[in-house]
């Protein structure tokens, strides 16, 4: 039987998650500020803790008819997240994502680098054996270099089909890139290796041609955007193969739950990323417009992501988005 005194003590904690759930929460939990999702946090554990004890007991079924309701209105507070609203689209680009790509550099990092290894790897092995070059290429995009000709002319005579057939194709890079991080991430690392390789060998082939101001002329516009897509992509991967190989002190499954909810928005913020770059392969990279104006433009655009990426949010808000975060990774 529980004791009076248990059940006293007891009571207070469960009086003010009642509070917390019924009157500060009414709304969403978004409400709350960070010290009261921290104690709430708290609270829902103790008090998950505490029916479990009551149930024990056959004499206190009304408490536990009680405190059962209780924890299904904290469970679906906590688990209902906030509603979706439309400045909650603006405030996730605006200062949420930028945060999380800071919080996860390393992985994007250590994607860039799989990706620039590979790229020099595949440039010096061409220098020395051109029929590694052909492997990887094929006869048609050979013979283009060969003769002096850029393999992305027919984008001019279609802008609008291939602007919309190269951004589904980058869609869909970024996202197997991501998602490949399930297994263990070699399917990730697979995919950065194989980008790297590619565009070592592209650029070996037209340098050997003398066409390279044609291809970084072409590539530059575009790819100041779709390859940190493809990079923030590849680390949200690693991102969630950490997770799953290395969880720590949190249950596996927990872990990758937790990495893969990061990696998830991670991966989101490239699609206006990639929705720019493919319009920007369409339209701008293969047209006629001079060189430098077309790395002016790449200049400008990299200029921009990095502020934009840099970009720190206010003390309060980034105070309220880590308390949400630690909330939920405790609850």
């Amino acid at each position: 039987m529980l004791s009076t005194q248990w059940l006293e003590k007891r009571r207070q904690h469960w009086a003010r998650l009642e509070h917390l759930v019924g009157t500060r929460a009414r709304r969403s939990i978004g409400t709350l500020s960070p010290s009261e999702l921290q104690e709430l946090a708290l609270l829902y554990r103790q008090t998950a803790s505490d029916l479990a004890a009551v149930r024990e007991d056959v004499t206190s079924v009304q408490l536990a008819i009680y405190l059962n309701q209780l924890m299904g209105r904290a469970h679906n507070l906590i688990y209902s997240g906030r509603r979706a609203k439309p400045k909650g689209i603006w405030t996730f680009y605006k200062d949420t994502y930028p945060r999380i790509f800071r919080e996860t550099f390393p992985d994007t990092f250590a994607a860039f680098l799989i990706f620039f290894v590979a790229g020099v790897a595949a440039f010096l092995v061409a220098l020395g054996d051109p029929g590694f070059t052909r492997f990887l290429l094929g006869p048609s995009m050979i013979n283009s270099i060969e003769h002096h000709q850029m393999w992305t002319q027919s984008i001019v005579t279609v802008k609008p089909l291939a602007s919309s057939a190269i951004l589904t194709n980058n869609l869909t890079v970024a996202f197997t890139t991501f998602a490949l991080g399930i297994t263990a991430g070699v399917g990730t690392v697979w995919m950065m290796l194989l980008n790297g390789l590619l565009i070592g060998v592209v650029g070996e082939a037209c340098w050997r041609a003398g066409m390279s101001l044609q291809l970084w002329s072409f590539v530059a516009a575009h790819g100041v955007l779709e390859l940190p897509a493809i990079f923030i992509a590849g680390g949200a991967g690693l991102g969630i193969a950490r997770g799953l190989l290395f969880p720590g002190r949190l249950p596996r499954r927990a872990s990758l739950a937790k990495a893969g909810a990061r990696s998830v928005r991670l991966v989101l913020g490239t699609v206006p990323l990639l929705l720019v770059a493919g319009f920007i392969e369409g339209f701008v990279s293969p047209s006629s417009l001079p060189a430098p104006v077309k790395f002016l433009v790449a200049a400008s655009l990299a200029t921009l992501l990095v502020l934009y990426l840099s970009k720190k949010p206010s003390s309060d808000e980034s105070a309220t988005e880590k308390s949400t975060a630690d909330f939920a990774a405790t609850s």
